[in-house]
């Protein structure tokens, strides 16, 4: 066993080459592939720091977005193992990178005791034969990607021609990490997308070889049970194994925000707990049976990890989630956004992070995908859009297109977050003639939008000084609110120690559970449902609002009844963990949905 946590994808820039900072390490971390730009420009820096020569991909040449990220991979790929390889014959001394691995890794580790005997032996000859040992079963961090499943648009020629249906983003996407030479793993995160899952049949790599191994495999990202299990039959009956459940808070995290109608992250772990065996053995079944049709044999099912991601904070958290729900693995990110090691966040925006506060971190409208999303009041983006509804030029230039939706003025898809969509959206409500507060509800509706796709990877521009003379210097970041724990830079030592326990960053803060801080923005996220509804209240939606309020009553109960196995915590932490479930049991008891409004 190597690490037990791994660094999810953070925006577009700020982990897209995490994996050359951290891989080396055993850490296993995740880049997006979202923007073709971006990472043509990504690989351009690192191939000339290396003292290569680049050798570009211009957007006109054919199936360049596809070749941009198979080029990338393969460069992160090749240097990452160059890494390792340059590591792992290193002098087992102080100050060593190879006596860094062994000290990042945590005491449960298997490698790690192992390490430890070493230290204490003196026989120059058996010492010499367990270093050799040791360095044969060391293990690089996985460089894994991420695709937004429905981040999909379709794509032209230059002459105003749609390509076809394998040049749309997504699937080009995909394409580009299947002839990458990566051993790793894809997630596909933001719902499932029936055409890009479908295409996944037609990559050697996702099939199993004659010993039955996946050379690169499917991580689907998911907030229930029922919708993991759904996809993973699609795929099971194309012959597709998903290799992990990457269990995420539906509201205590990062990035996009999907809230399930109520479900805490406990009882949807617990699900998984008790349903993982019936799920691998129905799902094995239909692997197997689709396997045999494309004449590929297959005698056990392979593994099927589960893991989970979304506001953990101590190392008591980990140990507890991980011990309980019987996970495989943790994700960290936000606090990660702190570690300048690790990920690209520009001085100005690292500064203003480490003296934010709670109420700098909320859940927004500003996602052109229409989609809630996790937003930083301070951030400089974030300013500059307030700047430009004061100057009278609301939204943003749109040059990358990737969030191009909307076709209520035009015929081509352009972005809500767009100056031109913004521009005549506000003309269409001032011929409304509304009262005063709906037309400012409204306007700050259509202004909210920001536009991610500049915005996410501007930091990394401006760290590694790549960003060009007539750019935007305005940064987006989309950190999860329990970055409002953490407040100073760390090293990347630092941050893996607290994760493992052997270090405590979050000394003399006061911060609740995990569960109670997803459950403090459940709460929240109700109450704004309501009160947006509440004047137009039909008997659908009452129906839903009165669900997502009984399965918050439900996880409450259910908390209640796990305290008594969280034994690795003091009592003062599990009576304040008690006394918070209650305050926000009567808080949500007392919500009447018909009459909110006056309430």
């Amino acid at each position: 066993m190597g690490h037990t946590f791994h660094i999810p994808v953070l925006g577009l820039g700020f982990t897209i080459d995490t994996p050359l900072k951290v891989a080396r390490y055993g850490i296993s971390s995740v880049l997006s592939i979202v923007d073709d730009m971006l990472i043509e420009r990504i690989r351009k820096f690192h191939t000339e720091k290396e003292g290569e020569v680049f050798v570009p991909i211009g957007p006109g040449e054919p199936d360049s977005r596809a070749r941009r990220i198979t080029a990338y991979l393969n460069f992160v790929n090749r240097k990452v193992n160059q890494q390792f390889d340059e590591l792992r014959l290193q002098p087992f001394e102080e100050g060593s990178d190879i006596t860094r691995y062994f000290d990042l890794l945590p005491d449960s580790s298997s490698l790690k005791q192992r390490y430890m005997v070493m230290l204490s032996v003196n026989d120059p000859g058996l010492k010499k034969k367990m270093e050799a040992e040791l360095r044969g079963d060391m293990e690089k961090g996985a460089v894994d990607v991420n695709i937004m499943s429905k981040v999909d648009k379709m794509n032209y020629t230059a002459k105003g021609d749609v390509l076809g249906e394998e040049f749309s983003d997504a699937l080009a996407g995909l394409r580009g990490f299947a002839n990458s030479d990566l051993n790793s793993s894809v997630i596909l995160s933001a719902g499932m997308n029936p055409r890009l899952y479908s295409y996944l049949e037609n990559f050697k790599d996702f099939y199993p070889d004659e010993k039955g191994r996946l050379r690169k495999r499917i991580v689907l990202k998911v907030s229930d049970f029922r919708s993991a299990f759904i996809q993973a039959k699609f795929l099971a009956k194309k012959g597709l194994w998903v290799s992990e459940f990457r269990i995420e808070s539906g509201l205590n995290c990062g990035g996009h925000a999907f809230a399930t109608d109520g479900y805490l992250l406990g009882p949807i772990l617990e699900e998984f707990k008790s349903k993982r065996p019936e799920m691998i053995a129905d799902v094995f079944s239909l692997y197997q049976s689709a396997l045999a049709a494309k004449e590929l044999v297959v005698d056990e099912a392979p593994k099927m990890r589960i893991t989970v991601q979304g506001g953990i904070g101590t190392a008591e958290e980990q140990n507890f989630l991980m011990n309980y729900y019987e996970l495989d693995s943790t994700g960290w990110g936000s606090p990660f956004l702190l570690v300048p090691e690790a990920t690209n966040v520009d001085d100005e925006t690292l500064e203003s992070l480490i003296h934010s506060d709670s109420s700098d971190f909320y859940i927004s409208g500003s996602s052109p995908l229409g989609i809630p999303f996790n937003n930083y009041r301070k951030s400089t983006a974030e300013l500059q859009r307030i700047e430009r509804i004061e100057k009278g030029r609301p939204g943003s230039p749109c040059k990358k297109k990737f969030l191009v939706s909307n076709t209520e003025f035009t015929q081509e898809p352009i972005c809500t977050a767009s100056r031109e969509y913004q521009n005549l959206k506000l003309k269409q409500l001032d011929e409304l003639n509304l009262p005063a507060d709906e037309y400012k509800v409204r306007f700050d509706t259509i202004t909210e939008k920001l536009c991610l796709c500049e915005g996410l990877c501007t930091s990394a521009y401006i760290k590694n000084d790549i960003l060009e003379r007539k750019e935007s210097k305005a940064v987006a970041i989309c950190p999860g609110p329990n970055l409002a724990y953490f407040s100073r830079v760390f090293s990347l030592d630092e941050m893996v120690k607290h994760i493992y326990g052997k270090l405590n960053l979050l000394q003399g803060v006061s911060r609740p559970s995990v569960f109670v801080n997803e459950l403090k923005l459940y709460l929240d996220y109700l109450k704004k449902d309501i009160t947006v509804h509440i004047k137009n209240l039909d008997a659908k939606k009452l129906k839903q609002l009165e669900k997502f309020k009984e399965q918050l009553l439900i996880g409450i109960e259910y908390y209640k009844k796990l305290i008594s196995h969280i034994n690795n915590h003091t009592e003062q932490y599990l009576k304040k963990l008690l006394d918070d479930l209650l305050e926000i049991e009567a808080q949500i008891k007392q919500i009447v949905i018909g009459t909110f409004a006056e309430a």
